[in-house]
Order: C-alpha cells, then sequence, then structure tokens
C-alpha cells in the first residue's frame, strides 16, 4: 500500500513499549503508518505524550483524564490538565468519555469529568476524544449537551443504529481491530454506513491487536491491517480509504501532512 495512514488514537507512552518504542515507530513507518495521535489518559501520561511527541515528525499528542481514572479528578487535576490541553503542541482534549462496563471509577465522577472534558474542547476548540462502553444514551445526551464541540467516537464498537446522534453532532467515527473480529458484524456494519468525511480508523494500541495479530501487544502499524478490512467492507481500495481517512483525521486534529 504506497498512500499514508493515521493511526488516529494509540497509547505507546505504555511501559508495554519501554523497550522497543522506537522501533515500534519505525515498523509503523514501514507499515505506511507515517502519523499516529498518542493520547494521554491522566496528566503524567499525558506529558508522557508530549514529550514522546516533541522532536518526532508525525508523532502527535492529547491530553485528558481516561474515566477510569476519573475518581482522582479534582481542580487542581482540571488546573493541570487545561494547562496542558492548552498548549499549542496538543492536538486534542482527552481521553475522555463513560465506561459503564468495567466502572472502574463512580458513575458521577464520570459524568462530571466527561461534561468538564467537553466543555473545555468547545471552549478551547480543540476535538474531544470519547471513549463510550455500555454507556450509549449517557454519552450521547452529553455530548447533545455541549452543542458545537467537535471530536472523535473512540474505538466506535457500536452498529448502525447508534451511529445517528454521534454524526448529527458532527463527530467523527474511528475503528479500530474490533471491526476485524469474526463476532463483530453489527460494526462492520456501522463501518460500512458511516459517511467516508466522518470515518477514522486507529489501534488504540498496546489493546485490542486486530486480525491477524489478535492476541499479542498491539502496536501502530498494525492500523494498516484493520484499514484494509474496513476498505474491503466498504467496496473500496485501502489506497482511497488511506486518504481519505488521512485527511479527515488533518482536519480533525490539524494534522501536518
Amino acid at each position: 500500500m504506497t498512500a499514508r495512514v493515521v493511526d488516529s488514537h494509540c497509547h505507546i507512552w505504555w511501559d508495554q513499549f519501554d523497550a522497543d518504542r522506537d522501533d515500534v515507530i519505525e515498523r509503523a513507518r514501514a507499515a505506511g503508518v507515517d502519523r499516529m495521535v498518542v493520547v494521554g489518559t491522566t496528566p503524567e501520561t499525558s506529558r508522557e505524550a508530549l514529550d514522546l511527541a516533541a522532536g518526532r515528525e508525525g508523532i502527535f499528542a492529547t491530553a485528558g483524564l481516561h474515566p477510569h481514572d476519573a475518581a482522582l479528578d479534582s481542580d487542581d487535576m482540571r488546573a493541570d490538565l487545561r494547562a496542558l490541553c492548552e498548549r499549542r503542541d496538543c492536538v486534542g482534549v482527552g481521553e475522555t468519555g463513560l465506561d459503564w462496563f468495567k466502572e472502574w471509577a463512580p458513575r458521577a465522577s464520570q459524568l462530571d469529568a466527561f461534561r468538564w472534558h467537553l466543555e473545555l474542547a468547545r471552549e478551547l476548540d480543540k476535538p474531544v476524544i470519547i471513549h463510550s462502553r455500555d454507556a450509549h444514551e449517557e454519552t450521547a445526551r452529553l455530548v447533545g449537551e455541549v452543542p458545537g464541540v467537535r471530536g472523535v467516537m473512540h474505538c466506535f464498537v457500536m452498529g448502525p443504529h447508534e451511529l445517528p446522534p454521534y454524526l448529527e453532532a458532527g463527530l467523527y467515527i474511528s475503528f479500530s481491530g474490533i471491526v476485524t473480529f469474526k463476532a463483530s458484524h453489527a460494526n462492520r456494519e456501522a463501518a460500512r454506513l458511516c459517511p467516508e468525511d466522518r470515518l477514522l480508523v486507529e489501534t488504540d494500541a498496546p489493546f485490542l491487536a486486530p486480525v491477524p495479530h489478535r492476541g499479542k501487544r498491539n502496536e501502530p502499524a498494525f492500523c494498516a491491517d484493520t484499514l484494509r478490512l474496513v476498505a474491503e467492507v466498504r467496496g473500496v481500495s485501502p489506497e482511497h480509504l488511506a486518504e481519505v481517512t488521512s485527511s479527515n483525521a488533518e482536519r480533525l486534529f490539524g494534522l501536518s501532512s
């Protein structure tokens, strides 16, 4: 594949990459994945993401508080995250959102932190990166209560029936390795029907490696496998979809080419 791919969501600051991070980035580039959005999940990991992106061509970073860590939310933490999100080299706000599946933080804390991220993203005019698991109705409701916010439904695992409120809100939809799993019929249908100008692909590395790498540590190079599957489902060439999703990522995050 000659076209270049953007991995719109990965966590290569994770300690699983400490031993071979530079090799991981080089493998991604060799696979055609020439740009990566490295997403922070706490103030500490957001700094790691920003430090990782500094001086590395094609690496971009975001800052936020993951819903798993929402119990840590405080005025001081919000001040810290705001300062990180205001930086010119920070291309997005999040990862934020709601997770009713694991529910590692109280729902009230997740809801409060999510709303704060949405409002901050709108204020700064930066895209918000949204995690939603088993919390579709609440996620859609909160997004709808902050009109004008830009952003992406990261690792979209739902089906076509859940797409409308996010598309109506102007959000992008990012598909991960889950779309390649055998049982992900509804998710593949959502990938088929998602408007071309709202479509992104991602790895969520080190999690959710796509087929044929399922069960292994995920890494940005594998984004090309997810893109090929989505292209097949949509009846287009991988090269076409790479151009489309790269253009979409550039537009959403303000990435340099």
